[in-house]
């Protein structure tokens, strides 16, 4: 079966929707879609042998209380999802300004400093984006046009389209699945030299974590790596991913449509998007290399009917 999020009315109100992922037939809808309300509905079935889901920490949480018997496994379009922010925070060079990382104190280095690495390059990919979808604006085209050259959502066109200035991308309030919301808790455990996944998980798992623990390894991750830089490492500014423009309109191509153009298929390009791929593989090295590794990912987990090549 398959479980995820249900909108009852788009962007406030949430439900939980469950799906017979082999009949292809919906089972049922749950009123909200707390941990409790999900658990006591998973009870009553027993029978369930495999859950598909995606990252949300909830649904985990409830299929391990209600269905421990159950496989639980990441579905196909959160896989892809993940490479895709993979592919634009490797274009972007520095990752996610959420992404930081925590030094020790005997480091001498400041915290802020991957903030203050990565923040303008988010701002110098949002203007490139604003800028691009602006000029074809004038250009005459229309917010579909403009979704099949760019490859972003037809939605994200026209909010972009209704800024008369490049946006700012404020961080997400954090909440109880995120291991970030516990980050202070984390920090004191840290420099007291608790280094072990499973205690750490366990101790924000006490004060409400309701995240998974790969989510927390992955937070540690990036704090480990961090302690391995030396000063020098960590004040040398690595190269950014050659800047590439579309041959047609000369416009750069920003992380966030690069990033969407390399996961998709040659078989779903469209003729000016293939055109951008072929730009973007001759220019960047790196992109082309991203490329080739994305098409033999989604070869490994294939959509009916789709084609790996790139």
């Amino acid at each position: 079966m398959g479980i995820d999020d249900w909108s009852w009315k788009k962007s406030q109100i949430y439900g939980t929707i469950i799906v017979d992922l082999e009949r292809h037939v919906v089972i049922d809808i749950l009123e909200d879609r707390t941990v409790e309300t999900c658990t006591k509905w998973l009870r009553r079935h027993p029978e369930i042998e495999v859950v598909s889901r995606d990252r949300c920490g909830l649904h985990a949480k409830a299929v391990r209380q209600g269905a421990p018997q159950a496989l639980q496994v990441a579905d196909r379009f959160h896989l892809v999802q993940n490479l895709r922010q993979a592919i634009e925070e490797q274009m972007n060079m520095h990752g996610r300004a959420t992404g930081r990382a925590l030094l020790s104190d005997a480091d001498n280095i400041s915290t802020d400093f991957h903030l203050q690495r990565s923040r303008p390059a988010h701002r110098e990919s949002r203007k490139e984006i604003f800028t691009t979808i602006h000029a074809l604006r004038e250009q005459g085209l229309s917010c579909s046009e403009i979704e099949r050259r760019t490859g972003l959502k037809r939605r994200s066109v026209a909010k972009w389209l209704k800024s008369e200035v490049p946006p700012d991308r404020r961080r997400a309030t954090l909440k109880p699945t995120s291991p970030w919301y516990f980050e202070e808790i984390l920090a004191v455990s840290w420099k007291k030299g608790n280094r072990r996944g499973r205690q750490l998980f366990h101790e924000i798992q006490s004060q409400g974590y309701e995240g998974s623990y790969s989510h927390l390894q992955r937070l540690l991750a990036r704090w480990r790596r961090a302690e391995k830089q030396t000063s020098t490492d960590l004040v040398t500014r690595p190269a950014r991913l050659e800047l590439v423009r579309d041959p047609q309109t000369g416009h750069a191509i920003s992380p966030v449509v690069a990033a969407a153009l390399c996961i998709k298929t040659q078989g779903t390009l469209a003729p000016d998007q293939a055109r951008k791929v072929d730009a973007l593989k001759a220019g960047s090295p790196g992109f082309a290399t991203m490329r080739s590794l994305a098409m033999r990912f989604r070869c490994s987990v294939p959509a009916s009917g789709g084609s790996g090549r790139g």
